[in-house]
């Protein structure tokens, strides 16, 4: 991608949707591009980068780091839109085309990992917003955040639904050498049909798959979450066997089943996108998550136990090149899909 001869465009303050950025000092650019057409971009200085989760959350892992917010694969069903609300940003198309992105992310990690008071937990990225998304491309800031971390040794984890982390192979691959890195690529199915939909913004399935491919066989091992498994649209016999096939194929280390959730934020953008598309199953997904977020435990867990049978079938993680890290078809327990943030 170049960016020679790029118009740029400084927007002036509103403060009528924007309050809380201007006042982090935030910078408005637009860049006329076809990449980042219909794109905002607010930058800003950020106080810290190493994110502490809360844990009331559960997740299963208590540091993150998260160098932009909003995203601009504009998932339908995306778990964090309702965080832009914070921000007096609405949690739909806002989301989607505004794009936050703390240009000091690298310097302010490198401050916080030689603190006297870190003791080099895990961190996590990828859990709120996606790292690679297409503003990384501009912003290189993940180059940056990798060289910390090598630097500090640290242990991370990344999950992604962008192929731009293969830019950033060779540093991934030093990372390793000196401490635990893990990297995972969401993949819910691989009908293009329904991705093109619900997943207007990201690279295909098949390019994500590919990206596993490359990074275990480069040695960094990578596994796939397979999320979201959409009820009614992608959870059939046949489009699972499909999928877990392809994931297979790919080389994935493990694969970790999660059901769509439908958060506040995310239930109302995502129902919106479903009368539009599929106004005959919007009866079922009111009674499929009349009790909440999150559809009913007994299909939750057929869906996982469908798809543990076939990762064990399609050999998934016993299947991958010389020297890739080979684990069990069922990997440790899977997280409850309330501890697995979804990109």
């Amino acid at each position: 991608m170049r960016w020679d001869n790029l118009s740029l465009v400084e927007r002036p303050r509103d403060e009528r949707t924007t309050l809380p950025l201007f006042e982090q000092g935030a910078v408005v650019r637009t860049f006329d591009t076809p990449e980042f057409r219909g794109i905002t971009f607010f930058e800003v200085r950020a106080r810290s980068i190493i994110n502490r989760v809360p844990e009331a959350s559960r997740m299963p892992f208590r540091w993150t780091i998260n160098p932009y917010r909003g995203c601009s694969h504009a998932c339908v069903y995306c778990f964090a839109r309702n965080t832009h609300t914070y921000l007096d940003l609405d949690a739909g198309q806002d989301f989607d085309s505004k794009i936050v992105v703390k240009v000091n992310a690298a310097e302010c990690l490198r401050r916080e990992l030689a603190a006297r008071t870190w003791s080099g937990e895990h961190i996590a990225m990828g859990t709120n917003v996606d790292p690679y998304q297409r503003a990384e491309g501009r912003y290189r800031l993940m180059p940056g955040i990798l060289e910390a971390l090598r630097d500090a040794a640290n242990p991370f984890s990344i999950l992604t639904k962008g192929s731009l982390i293969l830019r950033d192979l060779p540093l991934l691959s030093a990372c390793a050498a000196v401490t635990d890195v893990g990297t995972n690529v969401s993949v819910g199915s691989t009908q293009r049909e329904l991705w093109r939909t619900v997943e207007p913004g990201t690279p295909s399935p098949q390019k994500r798959l590919e990206v596993c491919r490359r990074l275990t066989d480069a040695g960094v091992s990578c596994g796939v979450l397979m999320a979201p498994i959409i009820p009614f649209l992608s959870d059939g016999a046949q489009q699972l066997a499909e999928t877990v096939r392809a994931i297979a194929d790919a080389g994935a280390v493990h694969v970790s089943p999660i059901v769509l959730h439908l958060r506040p934020g995310a239930r109302e953008w995502f129902m919106t996108w479903l009368r539009e598309h599929h106004p005959d199953l919007v009866g079922r997904y009111d009674r499929l998550y009349r009790g909440g977020s999150y559809a009913p435990k007994a299909y939750q867990e057929q869906i996982s136990a469908t798809v543990h049978e076939l990762a064990r079938r399609f050999r998934v993680g016993r299947s991958g090149p010389r020297g890739a890290r080979r684990v069990a078809a069922r990997p440790r327990r899977s997280p409850e899909p309330q501890q697995l943030a979804m990109i």
